[in-house]
Order: structure tokens, then C-alpha cells, then sequence
């Protein structure tokens, strides 16, 4: 069985899909994914996502606000009191886009150490998104001691450096379909040192489909695509990455139970 550990399911764009909620969530039955955690981006949009998957025990919520859905100055009381809440797995995602944003630098470092603040008041784990930034996301997860509440670099793209660097720190390294794409040989690098008991695996659905559907509108099913190029590139059979991958899930994310 698997375990996607970062999508989107309020962001699916359904109607490209051709199916609604419950047959995405069958799909990934069908797939064998036993679980599914659905990331905040917003803490505007945080009720009426939590809302959404309430039905289905099979999925897990965050609560955070993604560096790139920041409008103004993080409501850090706002995200304690909504991520107090005993369904909220995780703190995030948060973290660092310079790519995207570079503009907004000061407010995304204050809203990322924030973040830290209330993962670890709350001793819940952090969710980060880093792209353009590890320097910066490395030195605010040290200064603001991210360690004591841990988490994972979810949809890794960075070089083996800086996957060493949060390992250090008792992160968890999370991958997505990218590692999949023909350009990413130096992921696939990265995938191969990852040690078996820090691996995760994800799709952040609806983006980023794996090969073989480059193209489609991902979904959580597709984790299984994931899975399978991670065994190829570690030469490690199918069965090892789906029994790790889901045993560091529940590790990390002791407050998502299995349905």
C-alpha cells in the first residue's frame, strides 16, 4: 500500500478530470493508496478544504499558508488557533520561493519563521516548500531550531547538499513526479543517497504528473508512477519503496491514522 504525502485535492481541477471527488478518491483505491494528506495553501481557504475532505477518514489536513499565497503579513495567531486543532497534521506548507517571488522576500522569511514557531509550540511537523532559496530555508530551519518539531522538504528539486543538510536536521525528503521527468538526472542522483527510512513520496496533485502521464491533470493515484521510478532508480523492488515509504509516513505524521 501507498501513501501520498502532499496533494491538492481542493485544487483538482475536476472538470479536466471528468469525474468528482469520490471517483478521484476510488482511483487511488484502486491504486492501492491507502492515504492521502491534502496540504494547505491558504489560511483564507483552510475551512473550506477542511470541509471538503471531512467525509473521507482515508485523508489527512494541513494547515498553512504557501509562500506564493501570501497577500500580506501572516496572521500567526490565526494559524495557531486553526492549527491547533487535533485533525491538523501538519504545519504548512510554508517555507521559501524565490523563483516565483523574489520580490517578496522579507514577508515570505517572516511567515516561514512563524511557521516554525507554531510547529514547534504545537510539536506538529512543518511541511516546507523551498525552490531558488536553500541557503535561506537551511539558515532560518537552524536559526529558529526547526529540529525540535521536524518535518519534511516536500517535492525535493535541490542538488544532495542540501538534502544532507535537512536530513541533519531530522528532515524527511519527500519526491514527486519530477524525478520521473527525462531533464532530472541530477534528482534521480539525489533519490539513490536518500536513506530508505527519510523517503517519502508524493504527486501535489493536481501538478506534476509523472511520466507516463505528462500532460494529464495529476491525481492522487499517480503516486504509484512515483513509487515505481523511485524502485527503478534505487534498484530496489516495488514492494520496499511501498513499505517504507508508508511505515516513514505514519512516522512523521503520528496524527494521520490509517482509515
Amino acid at each position: 500500500m501507498f501513501v501520498d504525502s502532499h496533494c491538492h485535492l481542493d485544487r483538482l481541477e475536476l472538470d479536466k478530470l471528468a469525474l468528482d471527488l469520490p471517483a478521484v478518491l476510488a482511483n487511488a483505491k484502486h491504486e492501492q493508496i491507502e492515504h492521502l494528506l491534502c496540504v494547505s495553501v491558504s489560511l483564507a481557504e483552510y475551512p473550506s478544504m477542511a470541509a471538503l475532505v471531512a467525509p473521507y477518514p482515508q485523508v489527512s489536513v494541513s494547515c498553512g499558508e504557501h509562500p506564493l499565497h501570501q497577500q500580506d503579513v501572516l496572521d500567526a495567531d490565526l494559524l495557531l488557533t486553526l492549527a491547533a486543532d487535533p485533525k491538523v497534521v501538519a504545519v504548512g506548507e510554508t517555507g521559501l520561493d524565490y523563483f516565483y517571488s523574489p520580490d517578496t522576500k522579507a514577508l515570505q522569511q517572516q511567515a516561514f519563521i512563524s511557521h516554525i514557531e507554531v510547529a514547534n509550540q504545537l510539536q506538529k511537523p512543518l511541511i516546507i516548500h523551498t525552490r531558488d532559496a536553500k541557503a535561506d530555508t537551511l539558515a532560518l530551519m537552524r536559526q529558529y531550531q526547526a529540529d525540535r518539531c521536524g518535518g519534511v522538504l516536500h517535492c525535493f528539486t535541490e542538488d544532495w547538499d542540501t538534502a544532507k543538510a535537512a536530513l541533519d536536521l531530522g528532515f524527511y525528503i519527500s519526491f514527486s513526479g519530477i524525478m520521473t521527468f527525462r531533464n532530472a538526472d541530477a534528482l534521480r542522483d539525489v533519490v539513490r543517497q536518500v536513506p530508505l527510512d527519510r523517503l517519502l513520496i508524493e504527486t501535489d496533485s493536481p501538478y506534476l504528473s509523472p511520466v507516463p502521464f505528462r500532460g494529464k491533470t495529476n491525481q492522487p493515484a499517480y503516486v504509484s508512477a512515483v513509487a515505481a521510478a523511485v524502485a527503478q532508480v534505487r534498484s530496489e523492488d516495488l514492494a520496499t519503496i511501498a513499505k517504507h515509504s508508508t511505515a516513514n509516513f505514519y512516522r512523521l505524521f503520528p496524527l494521520a491514522k490509517r482509515a
